[in-house]
């Protein structure tokens, strides 16, 4: 997809968003850019920026800095998506998932093997992200909600277990990333639909 045709789609999300509820939000200015005060839109516009950049899939384990290490800018998973976008709202999920894993280890999953948290993966890992959503609010119940740009999305690829993470844009419309860096689609159900989260902490 090239700049302009994201750039007007960018727009297009944003218009139908104001138009849904109904009334225009405030904009402020970041750095000469108009960008909304409205949390979803603003992770919409995070997401929407991580398919411009250029990203090779590669789930290696690596050490990172803490709080807010990164792997490689050009390397990256699913998770690192979402990761990524709300890092440029201000919120590192790294440190909020690592230290509510430390209070309360036994919330989380055991399917790794690991008896104490890991502050280089945890937060890399789809399972540790639905408990800590869960855990804080952001579980949207099946049934009590339609599908909102800035909402988060996760799937069972195989239904056996290969979790997958995405970001909606709009609708039907998500980010993620799942081979072939961060892209755009369209689709949300072409996959088994296991968990639907709406994490917006300001």
């Amino acid at each position: 997809m090239n700049y302009l045709a994201l750039g007007l789609f960018c727009l297009w999300v944003l218009t139908e968003v104001l138009s849904a509820q109904g009334a225009v939000k405030p904009v402020v200015s970041v750095a000469g850019v108009s960008v909304s005060e409205n949390f979803a839109d603003r992770l919409v516009e995070a997401a929407l920026y991580r398919t411009t950049q250029k990203v090779r899939y590669d789930p290696a384990y690596v050490a990172l800095d803490y709080p807010g290490g990164d792997v490689p800018a050009d390397t990256g998973v699913c998770t690192d998506v979402v990761i990524r976008s709300y890092r440029a709202l201000g919120i590192d999920l790294q440190p909020l998932v690592h230290e509510d894993m430390k209070a309360s280890f036994s919330a989380y999953p055991k399917l790794w093997g690991l008896k104490r948290p890991d502050k280089n993966i945890d937060h890399r890992r789809v399972p540790n992200l639905e408990t800590f959503f869960k855990r804080h609010g952001g579980r949207v119940k099946e049934g009590e909600g339609t599908y909102l740009p800035g909402d988060l999305i996760t799937w069972d690829l195989d239904g056996n277990g290969l979790w997958h993470i995405g970001i909606v844009v709009g609708p039907d419309t998500f980010v993620h990333n799942i081979g072939a860096g961060p892209v755009l689609e369209t689709g949300l159900r072409q996959w088994k639909v296991v968990g639907h989260y709406r994490y917006h902490p300001r």
